[in-house]
């Protein structure tokens, strides 16, 4: 799993709950997007390092804000891609 990928998802969780809101923890935005624990704390923590998101509060910054929202209508890419067979030459 991509951990670019999986912030990307992260963004647009918290941007949308957010603009309901909602107030989100670790656990409500695992559950949210589907992703393993430590998958979104690391997604949590890269996004905190880049000033996108205030981890104490769980709250987006305004750049975290506005590129979650540029999100809410896009097509994110898969979080788990298929898996391409790959042939042994004979």
């Amino acid at each position: 799993m991509n951990r670019k990928t999986v912030c990307l998802y992260v963004l647009r969780a918290l941007a949308e709950a957010q603009i309901d809101g909602r107030g989100m923890n670790l656990a409500t935005l695992t559950a949210e997007i589907r992703v393993r624990k430590t998958d979104v704390r690391a997604a949590v923590s890269a996004l905190h390092s880049e000033g996108c998101l205030d981890v104490l509060r769980m709250r987006l910054t305004l750049r975290g804000f506005a590129l979650g929202q540029a999100l809410i209508g896009e097509r994110l890419p898969e979080l788990r891609p298929e898996k391409v067979a790959v042939r042994a030459a004979a």
